[in-house]
């Protein structure tokens, strides 16, 4: 610890997503209304801010207002006010039916909504954070969690730089650098490392349900100018998925002749041949969507899990020296299918509490009345209302859950007196492959659908090489010797980046990670059914480098 440069902050932020930007930005608004010195430090993995940022994205601006009222004059990335809100059902690889606007849950309703890139949201909200005096570091990743001698959060330990895949050090090895703070806010996002040791540590999630996930898997396309409908939002449930797997698809027209194409797959699916990929590759194969792709040309490719759990896996979200929010506590509303207005919120939410603490005489070291305040908010009411929107689903099906939340939503406003809750983590859902078989998947044609690699290029991923795998194996004999006759080694199929192979090599079955291709998805730390793999930062910039997304 001692050849560690030490910075020290009164609020460090970890993760320049909307939850973080919009913490950093409130708590500056607030100093200088009150003409207080506050020093604010924010860290982002990613080579830059967006970088590594994927959603849909359809954004309700609810928060934005609330932040920025005039952000409208101030040139905020919000140009495609949504004019056509659609949802069908797939009952088949050509058949689908449009549901009524009266059939649709209001939650999914998207008037007034806009169509993003949210990449080009966070790149806007970063530049905000920077001119109310925010110092912003991307290309940082945050390593390890600080604790102090009482055990409290104290900051975190950046990643070295110029490690050897042995971990030995390189010419040119810098070590990270320990950023202390009075109080740290973690918004890594979904699944983040350090929020998940937190969880662990401080038992922030004792007495809640298992968080769930979905596995987002998204595409940007141009379009020729007389196909471009900017504003049409197209939403379906049904085929391919069927009875295999919850989650549903997506279609959005941008402005620019830009089209968003994605599929949303549970990841509570027990057939262990299932590949979300390959899904999404048939997916874009229908009729409905395959329209929409006529002579355009595919030029981004992504993927990142989405903390759909809602407000029966909310966590304790306060612990000593700190707060976890946004989607790295899971705030996104299931029901809207949307997390950025509820993580800005979080974060917003969060700024408050830690900037009253900050002017306390004694400041506390758990902000305990953080959790009051968001639950108490708009945001934790919109949580209370969508609390059965996931668990119904899960034991009725997408269709007859579908029915209910409806029922639910349109009807009693969330108000039904019923609390389902689904108490099974998603990889436990996974089953024997002797009790399935694997589903037909074609070859790509090049045109709608393709191989991972090609698509693992367009998102310009890239990690220096020769440096320490991030993808921890607890034990590396587990693959071959138990997921391997279990379930046809898993790993295979659910990455949607090709990370990891089963190889032959003189009659003997080896397990390959390909860490280069890692999107930071998260998916694997997530599904798999050993729980044998863990997700660690890799050295700083290193991951997807999305334009647009």
């Amino acid at each position: 610890m001692s050849d560690r440069e030490v910075m020290e902050f009164d609020v460090l932020i970890v993760g320049g997503g909307p939850a973080g930007l919009s913490a950093a930005c409130r708590i500056m608004q607030k100093a200088q209304a009150e003409e207080k010195e506050i020093s604010v430090c924010l860290v982002e993995k990613g080579s830059e801010i967006g970088a590594h940022i994927l959603s849909g994205a359809v954004v309700d601006p609810t928060a934005l207002t609330e932040l920025f009222p005039e952000w409208q004059e101030m040139g905020a990335p919000l140009n495609t006010k949504v004019n056509v809100d659609e949802l069908h059902w797939l009952g088949s690889e050509t058949t689908s039916k449009k549901f009524s606007n009266w059939m649709v849950p209001k939650t999914l309703h998207n008037d007034g909504n806009y169509i993003i890139s949210l990449g080009n949201l966070c790149r806007w909200l970063a530049e905000q954070a920077e001119s109310l005096g925010v110092e912003v570091f991307p290309g940082f990743s945050a390593a390890h969690i600080a604790y102090d001698d009482k055990g409290n959060v104290e900051g975190v330990i950046t990643g070295d730089m110029g490690l050897a895949e042995d971990g030995s050090e390189k010419d040119g090895f810098m070590p990270g650098m320990l950023l202390k703070a009075k109080y740290t806010i973690f918004s890594e996002g979904c699944r983040g490392h350090l929020g998940k040791e937190l969880l662990a540590r401080f038992e922030l999630d004792k007495g809640k349900a298992p968080q769930h996930y979905g596995l987002g898997i998204k595409e940007l396309w141009d379009v020729p100018e007389s196909q471009s409908k900017p504003g049409t939002v197209l939403h379906t449930a049904g085929w391919p998925l069927g009875n295999e797997a919850g989650g549903g698809g997506f279609l959005y027209h941008l402005e620019n002749n830009q089209v968003v194409v994605g599929l949303i797959v549970d990841l509570n699916y027990k057939n262990p041949y299932l590949s979300p990929y390959e899904e999404f590759q048939k997916y874009k194969h229908h009729p409905i969507i395959a329209e929409h792709l006529k002579g355009a040309k595919r030029v981004s490719y992504g993927a990142r899990a989405i903390a759909k759990g809602g407000w029966a896996s909310l966590p304790k979200m306060s612990f000593p020296g700190g707060l976890v929010i946004g989607c790295d506590a899971g705030t996104l509303n299931p029901a809207k299918i949307k997390g950025t207005h509820t993580a800005m919120k979080s974060g917003m939410l969060a700024a408050e509490s830690i900037y009253d603490a900050l002017q306390a005489e004694t400041p506390v070291a758990d902000l305990v009345q953080f959790n009051d305040a968001m639950r108490n908010s708009w945001l934790g009411k919109e949580l209370q209302q969508a609390r059965n929107f996931v668990p119904v689903m899960h034991k009725l099906g997408t269709f007859w859950g579908g029915a209910y939340n409806w029922l639910d939503q349109n009807i009693f406003s969330g108000g039904l007196p019923f609390t389902f809750n689904d108490m099974t983590p998603d990889y436990a859902c996974m089953e024997l492959a002797e009790k399935h078989v694997a589903p037909d998947y074609k070859k790509p044609d090049g045109l709608l659908s393709f191989d991972k690699l090609s698509s693992v290029f367009l998102s310009n991923t890239n990690h220096e090489e020769n440096q320490p795998c991030h993808l921890k194996l607890k034990d590396a004999a587990i693959p071959i010797q138990s997921n391997l006759p279990k379930y046809n080694e898993p790993a295979q199929r659910y990455c949607p980046a090709g990370v990891y192979e089963v190889v032959e090599s003189n009659n003997e079955s080896i397990f390959q990670i390909n860490s280069q291709n890692c999107i930071h998805c998260k998916t694997c730390d997530i599904k798999d059914p050993a729980q044998n793999i863990t997700w660690v930062t890799p050295e700083g910039s290193g991951g997807p480098n999305y334009p647009n997304m």
